[in-house]
C-alpha cells in the first residue's frame, strides 16, 4: 500500500490495512506511530512524522481555535475539537486528525455525526459530516491540504473547509464553502470572509510579539 512519510520518518504499514475499519484497528494497534498524523484517504495511508512549526502552525491553530470555542461557547450551539480527534467518514474514503473540527448540537440530533466510543473508555472518534473543518497548511502537507483533503471533505459534505497558509508574510485564509462541484471560496472585503456556518466575518492577521516572533489573531464581527 502507498505510504506518505515526510522528514525522513519511517513508518511500516501493514498489508492488511486496507480499508477504513483496518485503518482504525491498526490505529489502535501497538504497531501504529505514536506521535505521527496519519491518515486513510480514498485507500491510502498517509503518514506525517514531521514536527509541526510552533508560530505558523501551532500558534495559528490555537488562535483559530480560541474564538471559535468562545462563540460557540457562549451560543451552546455544538462542540469545536482541537487535532487529536479522529474524524471518519466512510463514504469519502475518509478518516485522520483535521487540525480543528465544528459539530452542532443539530449535526448530532439530525445523526449527522455521530460519537464512536473507545475500546476501554470514553469516546475516541466522531463518524459522519461535521459542519466545518479546519487545516493549517505545513511544508509536509501542502498536496494533502490543498488537493486530497480538499476533495475528500467536498465529498464528505462538510459544509465548511478553512484553509490557512500563514508560512509567508503574508496570511493565506480561506473559507471555502461547499458548491455542487467542488469547494469555493467566500467572497472578501478588506480581508474579511464571511462564514455562512458560524453567521459571522472572519480575518486572520499577523503582527510581533513583544519578542518579535510571529503572532496571529482571529478577528470576529
Amino acid at each position: 500500500m502507498p505510504t506518505f512519510v515526510a522528514d525522513g520518518g519511517k513508518v511500516t504499514v501493514p498489508g492488511w490495512v486496507t480499508s477504513i475499519d483496518a485503518f482504525r484497528r491498526w490505529l489502535d494497534s501497538d504497531e501504529a506511530p505514536e506521535k505521527a498524523r496519519t491518515w486513510f484517504l480514498d485507500g491510502e495511508v498517509w503518514v506525517d512524522m514531521s514536527k509541526e512549526q510552533l508560530f505558523t502552525h501551532v500558534d495559528v491553530k490555537g488562535a483559530i481555535f480560541a474564538v471559535l470555542w468562545a462563540l460557540v461557547h457562549a451560543a451552546r450551539a455544538g462542540r469545536v475539537y482541537q487535532d487529536g480527534l479522529l474524524l471518519t467518514n466512510p463514504a469519502a474514503g475518509l478518516s485522520g486528525n483535521p487540525d480543528a473540527v465544528y459539530v452542532s448540537h443539530a449535526a448530532v440530533a439530525d445523526g449527522r455525526v455521530r460519537k464512536i466510543p473507545g475500546a476501554e473508555v470514553g469516546f475516541v472518534e466522531l463518524e459522519g459530516t461535521p459542519d466545518m473543518v479546519l487545516e493549517v497548511v505545513s511544508d509536509s502537507s501542502e498536496k494533502k491540504d490543498n488537493q486530497v483533503l480538499r476533495e475528500a471533505y467536498w465529498e464528505a459534505g462538510i459544509p465548511e473547509y478553512w484553509l490557512v497558509d500563514a508560512r509567508g508574510e503574508d496570511v493565506e485564509f480561506d473559507i471555502l464553502q461547499h458548491g455542487p462541484k467542488g469547494y469555493k471560496a467566500a467572497r472578501k472585503s478588506g480581508g474579511w470572509a464571511k462564514s455562512a456556518v458560524f453567521g459571522k466575518s472572519f480575518k486572520l492577521t499577523r503582527g510581533d510579539d513583544p519578542n518579535g516572533n510571529p503572532e496571529f489573531t482571529l478577528e470576529v464581527k
